[in-house]
């Protein structure tokens, strides 16, 4: 090392304006590594999700990867923007620029916010008024700049004073007042709009509890954890009747997608006895009817159940009515609902789902770059080329196109399958994944003769998603009733997101009128038929 110690000026203003060059230096040091950092991240970030692309739904420890580089990504872009002397501006680029060390990097991964046109809009005018500045003379309008700058009206809590006035006949006496209006929950102070903001952050947002209290707080109302429960199960226990015509009609359809996913159940049972921390592993199954994908005119629906465990038992009980074709996985429970009954016809077709036997090829490639694996995913991709470009059509041209197209695909499929077990070790994950596929044949092949049926059960599977960003906010339910109250209100709440609804709009309209509403005529507020009331007084005029 060298002890060398360089010789620094003694005029102070020297010394100043080196030490400002070092600093600028050093800024724009930072700024190059901050940038490349921030490449890095958004070329893995990229990487991760065209791997999900190729191979579809992929493992949880890839969906945990990509999470993972979302939020270090998003971390250095706060970074990049906070540090950042001239704004970026924002534009339509959304790729990652690669620029090299040393340049001024500006990052363009921003663009203008979309803005609905059902926004509210409000027009603030800027007028120089009507003398010209220089010369005193009037002024005439030729024209305007208009620019727009997106605000946000702040979420108040506001206490409706409802005064009903007592008047008395000046000639009978008689005591006249107003009728008290219904609530939703009688007897409560919450209104409906405030119920149905609640119910939408606890079980879409996914917001516990308590912290809903902790926003009422900065709010300026202090609202007990008990009563924010009571509220909850009772506006539940007000919107039963919906949920249950809502199950009713889907479980009804003879086409379903099904899948099911692991909660956390808190059983303080299991505590009680020294078994573990008192936790224990329950299911929920979602069971979807989405006739979009072939232009069907059913609407679509979700209907969530809750099960304390596994057990097949549950399944059967679920879908007891149900008859047609059920899409799901290889899941056991669903072997015996394939059965035929007493008549000989079965109670469900079975229809497999391309996806998850695409996953088994690719997690085998993933862990050995088996060249079998990698020509199976080619194989299988083929078929979802087809299906990308029929997507939406009616189902006898779907049936068509996939009759020309696709039949020819899946038998070389799966005489391909065949001869590749000839060459492989039969107990290896490759040789499972060609006769889990094998064994299922007819129910992989039966979206080749119905274009109502879709190549795999994805529709499903995205009904689960919100549990899983459910999860990591309020870990577990807080009992097996809890459970059951999570899968009535995602019923109700996903159901209206599929038929393209707020669901706050939407629950909170529907809350606000339930207790009025005709018990006969019910189903006008199911999220496929309901009107909004302000819609509904405007056409009845």
């Amino acid at each position: 090392m060298s002890s060398d110690t360089p010789i620094l000026p003694e005029d102070p203003a020297i010394l100043k304006a080196m030490i400002a060059a070092l600093q600028a230096e050093n800024a724009k040091m930072s700024a190059t590594i901050r940038a490349h950092d921030q490449l890095i991240q958004t070329l893995r970030l990229r990487i991760a999700k065209l791997k999900k692309q190729a191979f579809g739904k992929s493992s949880e420890k890839i969906e945990r990867e990509i999470e993972q580089l979302e939020l270090a990504l998003e971390d250095l872009l706060i970074a990049s923007a906070e540090s950042a002397t001239t704004p970026a501006g924002e534009d339509e680029a959304d790729t990652a620029s690669d620029e090299t060390a040393g340049e001024t990097v500006e990052r363009k991964l921003r663009r203008r916010p979309r803005v609905s046109e059902a926004t509210a809009r409000e027009r603030r005018e800027l007028d120089p008024g009507s003398c010209c500045p220089d010369c005193g003379g009037d002024l005439r309008l030729v024209g305007e700049d208009m620019s727009e700058i997106l605000d946000l009206v702040v979420a108040q809590l506001k206490v409706l004073q409802i005064a009903r006035l007592k008047k008395s006949c000046r000639r009978c006496e008689k005591m006249v007042q107003a009728p008290a209006p219904s609530r939703p929950i009688p007897g409560s102070m919450a209104s409906a709009a405030l119920l149905a903001w609640i119910l939408v952050s606890k079980f879409d947002d996914h917001l516990p509890l308590y912290r809903l209290k902790e926003i009422f707080a900065r709010m300026g109302a202090d609202i007990p954890d008990s009563t924010l429960v009571d509220w909850c199960g009772r506006a539940m226990k007000v919107l039963a009747p919906l949920v249950e015509r809502i199950e009713a009609d889907v479980m009804a359809s003879d086409l379903l997608h099904a899948d099911d996913t692991p909660i956390r159940v808190l059983d303080r049972s299991l505590k009680d006895r020294g078994l573990g921390k008192g936790v224990k592993q329950g299911r929920i199954w979602a069971y979807v009817r989405d006739p979009r994908p072939w232009a069907g005119t059913a609407p679509p629906g979700a209907v969530y159940r809750f099960a304390p465990d596994w057990k097949q038992e549950h399944v059967h009980g679920h879908l007891a009515q149900t008859r047609g074709i059920l899409q799901a996985d290889g899941y056991k429970g669903y072997a015996k609902l394939y059965e035929p009954d007493p008549d000989g016809t079965p109670r469900l077709q079975e229809a497999s789902c391309w996806a998850h036997l695409r996953r088994d090829f690719h997690d085998e490639w993933g862990k050995t770059k088996s060249a079998i694996a990698r020509e199976a995913l080619d194989r299988i991709g083929a078929l979802y080329d087809i299906e990308r470009e029929i997507n939406g059509q009616p189902a006898e041209i779907r049936v068509a196109a996939r009759q020309k197209l696709s039949a020819p695909k899946v038998d070389a499929f799966f005489a391909w399958s065949e001869s590749q077990l000839t060459r492989i070790p039969g107990k290896g994950d490759l040789a499972r994944a060609f006769r889990y596929g094998l064994a299922r044949r007819a129910s992989f092949s039966l979206f080749l003769t119905d274009g109502r049926v879709a190549i795999d059960n994805n529709p499903a599977e995205r009904a689960l998603r919100p549990i899983g960003i459910g999860r990591k906010n309020w870990l577990f339910a807080g009992a097996d009733t809890g459970g059951e109250t999570l899968a009535r209100a995602m019923t109700i709440v996903e159901t209206a997101k599929l038929n393209g609804l707020d669901p706050q709009a939407y629950l909170a309209d529907v809350l606000n009128r339930i207790q009025d509403h005709k018990i006969n005529r019910l189903d006008e507020l199911l999220p496929w038929n309901w009107t909004p009331v302000a819609v509904a007084q405007a056409e009845a005029a």
